[in-house]
């Protein structure tokens, strides 16, 4: 058997393992990383990036169908309606994919970091065995960053096949289903099945809590809510799924609704996007000696540290915060510069959430509750300001002031600190960065008050509702 020595050896070449490990290369520290498929990892390979092409693609196939009505559409007409082939729509995401993958093998190439391809399996805390079609390799290392990610949860009542697929076998079908029963009315959930309904599919939402998208507030929610009836995606709250069962068009589920009575769907594919589990199991982690919590999630410090000297957890598998590919990417680089000596611990001051639905949603801080809380801790009140996308030119050109969005700030009272920003509309996602920043900056409402914001920007629309927070926005009465 092949033995490699190294100082750092990273497990998972996803957003949070590639970074992890070409920042290491960057630093002069012998690298190697391992991935059992392809460099990218879930929001590369299988999740955000080709989610993201087939939502666009969906958006931009529903626009054409609109410019082939009788009237057309912004005065363009198109002779006969858009048809969709998306076999081809897969192949157009899969070229994507594909240049984006290259692109990490080229940037690990370039940092002087040794891609090995296979699945780790520890021995040890810092010896694994890579199987792969060329036999078993050995590596040994002075430092192992686990970069595991995270897999679909699989309800055990209902195991995925071809007729319950996974957020994974959404993106790879090759046939358009007439009727997509969506378990799970979460950002997963709601963003491939909006998708799929611009497609041409009927959809159906299956959720367990009160509420599509539970994590954000009502007023939040409520835009997505109503785009959801007005394009008539069913939407069944306080719901079960209980099973499926093969039926005389294709397959049925059952389901209990909010009364707790039997109903029953006929559907062609049933996406179960209940969640996401740590990559934990079947790579030997156990006898690595790391802690691990309930869930399978390992535990570390605010450095990614384990229990385990010299052995750190970064993103989904570990327990350090949200599922998210930009915290794994945080996390990644942080961990490199800590091996080599610099000092750095993970304590952002908040972490972007975003919903590419439509309309999308973002979330960046504290929510109003939160911030409520937390204001009456320190003897003050919470100030409030929202900006409608309507009163904003630019969403106007781009109608993206159709489905009722706006943008909302909230700051302390005794001192104008910014503590969370939140928005919902078309296209509002490109704003998370504006928004990180001013919270990261610790800013005033007053730092944002005075900054120029160019005409016409979406952005202004963030520039008003800081000054609606402050209580005189120039372009609402």
């Amino acid at each position: 058997m092949e033995t490699k020595r190294c100082k750092v050896l990273v497990i998972g070449a996803g957003p949070g393992g590639y970074v992890a490990a070409i920042r290491s290369g960057q630093l002069g520290m012998d690298t190697i990383i391992v991935e059992g498929e392809r460099a990218g990892g879930t929001c590369l390979i299988r999740g955000c990036i080709p989610s993201k092409a087939i939502i666009h693609a969906a958006h931009k196939f529903h626009s054409l169908q609109k410019h082939s009505t009788d009237k057309g559409h912004m005065g363009i007409k198109l002779p006969s309606p858009a048809e969709l082939n998306l076999e081809n729509l897969i192949s157009w995401k899969e070229d994507i994919v594909d240049k984006l993958n290259k692109g990490v093998e080229g940037l690990l190439k370039a940092a002087k970091v040794n891609l090995v391809s296979g699945w780790a399996k520890f021995i040890d805390a810092k010896t694994c065995i890579v199987t792969n079609s060329n036999g078993e390799i050995r590596i040994e290392a002075e430092h192992v960053i686990l970069a595991n990610g995270s897999i679909p949860i699989e309800l055990p009542f209902m195991p995925f096949n071809d007729d319950v697929i996974s957020s994974r076998d959404a993106l790879e079908l090759s046939e358009l289903p007439k009727h997509l029963v969506v378990v799970g009315g979460g950002y997963i959930g709601l963003e491939l099945g909006i998708a799929y309904k611009l497609l041409g599919s009927e959809v159906t939402i299956i959720e367990a809590m009160d509420s599509v998208l539970p994590i954000f507030d009502k007023e939040l929610r409520r835009p997505v809510e109503l785009y959801l009836k007005k394009n008539k995606i069913s939407v069944h709250t306080k719901s079960f799924a209980k099973g499926v069962e093969k039926s005389k068009n294709g397959i049925k589920i059952n389901y209990t609704d909010s009364n707790g009575e039997l109903q029953s769907l006929e559907a062609d594919k049933v996406l179960v996007t209940v969640g996401r589990k740590p990559r934990s199991k079947d790579s030997g982690i156990e006898k690595m000696g790391v802690k691990m919590n309930e869930q399978g999630f390992v535990i570390v410090d605010k450095k990614c540290a384990t229990n385990m000297r010299n052995v750190w957890a970064i993103g989904d598998v570990a327990d350090s915060g949200e599922m998210l590919a930009h915290v794994a990417s945080n996390q990644g680089e942080m961990v490199a510069e800590i091996i080599a000596g610099h000092i750095r611990e993970y304590d952002p001051v908040s972490v972007p959430a975003i919903v590419f639905t439509e309309p999308e949603i973002i979330s960046v801080g504290m929510s109003p509750d939160e911030g409520k809380k937390y204001c009456e801790t320190l003897g003050t009140k919470l100030l409030t300001g929202k900006f409608p996308l309507a009163a904003n030119g630019r969403s106007l050109t781009m109608e993206a002031e159709k489905t009722g969005g706006f943008v909302r700030v909230i700051a302390r009272e005794d001192n104008h600190q910014i503590l969370g920003i939140h928005a919902v509309g078309s296209s509002v996602s490109e704003l998370s960065g504006e928004f990180s920043l001013a919270l990261e900056m610790g800013a005033l409402l007053e730092d944002v008050a005075g900054t120029i914001h160019a005409h016409p920007t979406m952005s202004e629309a963030f520039h008003e509702a800081i000054l609606a927070t402050l209580g005189h926005a120039i372009h609402i009465s």
